[in-house]
């Protein structure tokens, strides 16, 4: 070969190999350059499980997109971090994100397979395809998953590479990272796990489910146990080691994660009261990593709970399908304890706690009584007009159609009694009613005096009635209702928190007579129904839909310490789907949820030093017998002994009327007495003598005794 052609063979070596070197160049920092589009520093962020616990601290409710608890890998035993690496990646601190060995072997395995097999990809890689891509297998996905390996490879260091991965590696039965397993599989944190245990669970993310210890507990021990032989080959095992371990059972101790259906209707509040008050999004909230403190009772939760599967309490006409109901109990500084948005209800649906209804009777206390007592001019023994009177278009009457004619406030709550409450609002007035509702948060469109009796063309929810009535319950303020007492970030840091907030509605005095009211209704009216040791004040309230049936079926009610509303009904009542039970069933799901609460048993109504308290009504009850008899009196003077029969209340007050040629004089009164004794008498006179009752909390007579005439001579 002459000289020149040597040199032009030696020119063209060159310019290829230069040429090759160029291309390989252009080529490396093309995937790079692809590498750094598709990486993005967020996506490594990895979710984090928020925890939803009580102030006790027991964890109720997990919430989360991918269930993890990321871990530093300093925290990870050298065991478990090798594992995982002769089992993913033998080479890991050698290559610089993929490995060239590893795929030529996958290109011969596809080749011969004749398909796109997965293999050969280094942790790097699957640390790219969690965070970054589909599991789809294409060979331009391969493409962009190695050249985000190589991008991650440059911007962090091995160790970062390798914590990033564990915590992001899936384990199946919706466990995702290293800490996670260890406590779902062995009920422990990461730093105690076993040569065994780690090789288990390096073992899994090959197939999370086909080598599940949970599923196929053999599949998975024979896994389990290459891993162990993989260790010893690669000389972190002995052989006497490896025989030692392979023996050994899978010895799993599994700590399931515990699902509560009886919470999910008060954890879709809490989303709910996160996004609004501490602009946590939903999507934030799964993912934070927050400690999420509740006032949750989980005694009243539970309880509740079972009683909305218990049919007892939802009677209707439709056989096929019962009838619906929701229920809210809050503290009285609106603390919220328990709510379900329904029966069987489900994450994510319809809640009905803040669905408006109408309220019936259980409305007068907020819209009629309180108003009427607060304003000074009405007491509770003052009476109210009991008569079927229209007004207008409109004319309300009572449910059982009787009327007395008038009747004291006191009765009027206890009895439930429709046309004092409307003649009570027409006498205060609508704008002063409605006044106090927009105070309570209760703003209505409504201008009628059906507002009197719940009647309103939009209604309100169980959550404002059971807000509304923590005023009785507190001295005459209203709490604003919570259901987050504190919030901290996933470095427990706190970041938010219930500050109680509390409005002045009504007196003291008000609230204190109000109660005592309301716990006639519990204990001789229409709230009687069922039993309870607690001490309990409150309202029921109906709708009807037919003669036959009814809409809504509401109880509001409180103990000393909690206050809470039940609403039962159809979402849709129509002629066939209509209320078959009463108010009663009301009464009786929110006692079953107090009975389920020990420290309500031993709870009692206080009466605040500042208020006048409120005494048992005084019933006049007719004189049907009075007799004279001759006595000496002062002096030794002739006098009229007079007895009757009458009421054994010490508190009721006789007038002793004498009538002479048609003239009627009061002779005097005795309290709690039923004789009076009358000096001085004239024994010679014609005089007719007769006792009339008379009630000093209302200021009303009864029926005149039946009259004596005076006959000293024969009386003696």
């Amino acid at each position: 070969m002459s000289r020149e052609k040597l040199y032009t063979r030696l020119f063209q070596a060159a310019y290829f190999i230069i040429g090759a070197a160029i291309v390989g160049l252009l080529f490396y920092f093309f995937v790079l350059l692809l590498g750094n589009h598709y990486t993005d520093d967020e996506k490594l962020v990895m979710s984090r499980t928020s925890v939803v616990v009580d102030e006790q601290g027991h964890e109720l409710s997990r919430l989360y997109a991918e269930n993890r608890d990321p871990v530093a890998l300093k925290k990870v035993p050298k065991q478990v971090q090798n594992a995982f690496i002769v089992t993913e990646d033998l080479r890991f601190y050698k290559h610089s994100g993929i490995d060239l060995r590893g795929i030529m072997r996958a290109l011969v395995t596809d080749i011969m397979a004749g398909d796109k097999a997965e293999g050969a990809s280094t942790i790097t890689q699957q640390l790219a395809r969690n965070a970054y891509l589909s599991n789809e297998k294409t060979w331009f996905r391969k493409f962009k998953e190695a050249a985000i390996a190589v991008s991650l490879e440059r911007k962090y260091s091995k160790k970062q590479i390798l914590e990033m991965y564990l915590n992001q590696v899936y384990f199946g039965h919706g466990i995702y990272g290293i800490q996670m397993a260890s406590e779902f599989f062995f009920n422990k944190d990461v730093g105690q796990l076993t040569e065994e245990e780690a090789a288990l669970l390096a073992a899994l993310p090959k197939g999370p489910n086909g080598y599940s210890p949970i599923l196929h507990p053999k599949k998975a021990l024979l896994r389990r146990n290459l891993v162990l032989s993989l260790l010893e080959k690669n000389g972190y095992l002995t052989a006497e080691q490896s025989v030692r371990l392979k023996g050994k059972t899978l010895g799993l101790n599994v700590h399931k994660i515990q699902t509560h259906p009886e919470f999910d209707s008060y954890m879709d509040l809490v989303k709910e009261e996160a996004a609004k008050k501490y602009h946590i999004g939903v999507d934030d909230l799964i993912r934070g990593g927050y400690k999420i403190v509740v006032p949750m009772s989980r005694e009243a939760q539970s309880s509740s709970y079972n009683a909305f599967k218990n049919n007892i309490y939802f009677q209707g006409s439709n056989p096929n399908q019962t009838p619906q109901g929701s229920f809210i109990l809050m503290n009285k500084n609106g603390g919220v304890l328990a709510v379900q948005g329904g029966r069987n209800y489900v994450r994510g649906s319809y809640n009905r706690v803040n669905v408006k209804r109408q309220p019936g009777s259980a409305f007068k206390p907020l819209a009629v009584y309180g108003p009427a007592l607060d304003s000074g001019k009405y007491q509770p023994y003052s009476m109210l007009q009991d008569k079927k009177v229209a007004y207008g278009k409109y004319q309300p009457t009572n449910y059982s159609g009787r009327y007395s004619g008038e009747m004291t406030m006191y009765d009027a709550i206890t009895v439930s009694q429709n046309a004092p409450a409307v003649w009570l609002l027409n006498q205060i007035g609508i704008s002063k009613s409605k006044s106090y509702l927009s105070k309570m948060g209760i703003n209505l469109s409504d201008n009628g005096l059906a507002i009197a009796l719940g009647g309103l063309s939009k209604g309100v929810s169980p959550l404002q009635m059971a807000s509304a009535y923590t005023a009785f319950d507190n001295g005459g303020s209203q709490s604003e209702p919570y259901f987050i007492q504190a919030i901290y970030d996933h470095q427990g840091k706190k970041i938010g928190g219930a500050k109680p907030t509390t409005k002045k509605i009504f007196s003291e005095q008000t609230a204190w007579y109000m109660t005592r009211m309301l716990q006639s209704v519990m204990k001789n009216g229409t709230g009687r129904a069922g039993y309870s040791q607690a001490e309990i004040a409150g309202k029921t309230g109906s709708t009807a839909y037919t003669k036959n049936g009814l809409r809504d079926l509401w109880f509001v009610g409180y103990t000393p310490d909690v206050v809470g509303a039940v609403w039962i009904g159809y979402d849709k009542t129509i002629k066939d789907q209509y209320l078959t039970g009463s108010s009663n069933d009301a009464v009786r799901l929110y006692q079953s949820v107090i009975n389920s609460m020990p420290k309500e048993r031993k709870l009692a109504f206080e009466k605040p030093e500042n208020v006048t308290d409120l005494d048992h009504p005084i019933r006049l009850t007719a004189v049907t017998q009075l007799s004279a008899k001759g006595v000496l009196g002062k002096y030794a003077l002739p006098a009229l002994q007079l007895s009757w029969n009458g009421s054994s209340d010490k508190r009721m007050i006789y007038r002793i009327y004498v009538e002479v040629d048609g003239k009627k004089t009061l002779k005097g009164e005795v309290k709690g007495k039923n004789t009076y004794r009358i000096d001085f008498v004239n024994p010679m006179s014609k005089e007719n003598y007769y006792v009339v009752p008379y009630n000093s909390q209302t200021g009303k007579t009864g029926t005149a005794s039946p009259s004596v005439e005076l006959n000293w001579f024969s009386k003696i």
